[in-house]
């Protein structure tokens, strides 16, 4: 049967990929009659049975690798997800949903949504929905099909809560419409500088940002803004038109697209008067800035408007657009590449040129082609935005990457919110993580269950070995390779203390998470914002804010 389905799906792909490389109609509908004669052959006339519908995704999803990872096809029951992506709302219960263990975890209920108001809390497992057992094996994607729905319509979810008495708990939820905010935190920062993290381009990311600027624009203090873009992968092109419009005169050219057919070819400008034309501006990038928030950010660093700081962005230069399909189904395809105002593309990947194993690579910069800013400043194509300011980002070691994978502060801040109850200060200024909170901390985390790679005691052993196979090694050498082994034998009590404000920062979050809303919660992280307090502090010099602006002499 599975070599059946896969031979559906080759053959799809290699006909349909044929087709694509042909000059007329006539390949394509000769490579669909070989597909469909095929088909059929083998839906008569294969020993096994075929589930028709499963061969042909199989099929559809093949092909569709051939191409890029941004075409994809969405049957009638997926549409959802797409439209919501875009609208940024959908019926359900406003709760994050993860596999762990082979089970189904609610593992972060949106502040006010149904979910959390009808009692929902982190860390929740399904045991059934609507009386129905879901099984170990269960996936959050089937989960998230039972749990969505239409708006008004109630649900009868069964969870386990861990670190409680009664730990099963029948709650009844009414779906509600849940909305994504996309700007879930704005606000007026020390130093006059108005701070917008903008997470997604959305219907209501340019309405979210007007509203953040004109608030800012009655505070004579206002000095310099910062516009967040770190882990926003995009959205909407028109989202980014108007947003860069806040900031660029009238009539500016954001964005030019380029399709196969020429004649299709559309220049987006401002159309409407900026908000905050002159105020000084960083934008903050990092690797997941892709796709509009790089159509943003690039446009602003072409034309010379803002200061982009940060890490290099994702590099995706590519604009979808969405085509129906029989039976409700629905493509989103490729149909255009984006070049900003200086004339650059910014696509990190040539999805075109595989190389003969069907990998993909980045383009490499010793490729990529200089263009200028507005002012004469030299930026270059093909591999996302390189910042004007770099910020090497925080290198994570084992210890911090195996708490945050081995959900220690997240287990513990579960635990935490089980033995406090509903016993936390309204004013979150009033809670900080106390010497007796990560004492706590520290001794819930368990020695013989929490494993994380000793780098110092495996650099012990690369010396033994490598003394040994070059002929170095004697009494000597092995007395002094075990005076520094007993130097730096790891000990976990003295680990978790090295890496207290690292930890601190995720039992902060995790705690305040549990407590407060999602502004707060953004709020309280930007204390351990080093890059924004970079920002801050090259607003704070104009003089040098405006020479990273100018063209180098």
């Amino acid at each position: 049967m599975k070599r059946y389905v896969l031979a559906v799906a080759v053959v799809l792909a290699a006909a349909l990929g044929g087709a694509a490389k042909g000059s007329n109609n006539t390949e394509v509908a000769k490579n669909l009659n070989i597909f469909n004669a095929l088909f059929k052959e083998l839906h008569i006339n294969y020993v096994d049975s075929l589930d028709a519908d499963e061969a042909m995704r199989d099929a559809i999803d093949a092909m569709l690798m051939m191409v890029d990872p941004y075409t994809e096809y969405y049957s009638a029951s997926e549409q959802e997800e797409y439209l919501s992506m875009s609208s940024g709302e959908f019926g359900g219960i406003g709760c994050s949903i993860k596999q762990r263990d082979g089970r189904v975890m609610m593992s972060k209920p949106t502040w006010g949504s149904p979910s959390r108001l009808a009692g929902v809390r982190h860390g929740d497992y399904i045991v059934a929905i609507d009386g129905d057992t879901v099984p170990k094996g269960y996936t959050s994607d089937e989960a998230v099909k039972r749990l969505r729905g239409k708006a008004g319509t109630k649900l009868l979810l069964t969870v386990e809560r861990p670190y409680a008495a009664d730990s099963i708990i029948d709650i009844e939820i009414t779906r509600g419409t849940i909305r994504t905010n996309p700007v879930p935190y704005a606000a007026m920062l020390p130093g006059g500088v108005g701070y917008i993290d903008l997470t997604t381009f959305n219907e209501h990311s340019a309405e979210g940002v007007r509203k953040a600027l004109n608030d800012f624009k009655k505070d004579p203090a206002l000095s310099g803004l910062v516009l967040d873009l770190r882990g926003n992968g995009g959205g909407l092109l028109d989202q980014a038109v108007q947003i860069t419009g806040m900031f660029v005169p009238k009539g500016t050219t954001v964005v030019e697209t380029k399709y196969r057919d020429a004649t299709q070819n559309k220049t987006y400008k401002t159309t409407q008067q900026p908000i905050a034309p002159n105020v000084p501006m960083v934008v903050l990038v990092d690797g997941g800035t892709a796709s509009a928030a790089e159509i943003v950010s690039g446009s602003l660093q072409d034309l010379d408007r803002a200061v982009i700081m940060g890490e290099r962005t994702y590099g995706k230069g590519l604009v979808q657009s969405s085509r129906p399909l029989p039976f409700n189904g629905l493509l989103k395809l490729t149909v255009a590449r984006y070049y900003i105002p200086s004339g650059r593309l910014i696509q990190a990947i040539d999805w075109s040129h595989r190389n003969p194993d069907g990998t993909v690579a980045r383009i490499p910069d010793s490729l990529t082609n200089v263009f200028h800013t507005a002012a004469g400043r030299e930026v270059r194509d093909g591999g996302g935005i390189t910042p004007d300011v770099k910020i090497e980002p925080k290198q994570t070691n084992r210890l911090i990457y195996n708490t945050i994978s081995g959900f220690w502060n997240y287990d513990y801040a579960t635990r935490f919110a089980a033995r406090q109850g509903a016993d936390m200060p309204a004013d979150d200024s009033l809670f900080v993580i106390t010497d007796s909170i990560f004492a706590d901390f520290k001794a819930f985390v368990d020695p013989e269950r929490f494993s994380y790679d000793r780098a110092c005691e495996e650099g012990i052993k690369y010396l033994r070995t490598a003394a040994e196979n070059e002929g170095y090694m004697n009494d000597s050498v092995a007395a002094q390779l075990d005076a520094l082994e007993a130097l730096l034998r790891h000990d976990l009590d003295h680990d978790l203390d090295f890496n207290r404000r690292d930890l601190e920062f995720l039992l902060d979050q995790e705690i305040s998470d549990r407590y407060y809303d999602e502004a707060t919660v953004i709020r309280r992280a930007l204390r351990w914002d080093t890059t924004l307090d970079a920002a801050l502090e090259l607003l704070a010099d104009p003089e040098k804010h405006a020479a990273i602006l100018r063209p180098k002499e």
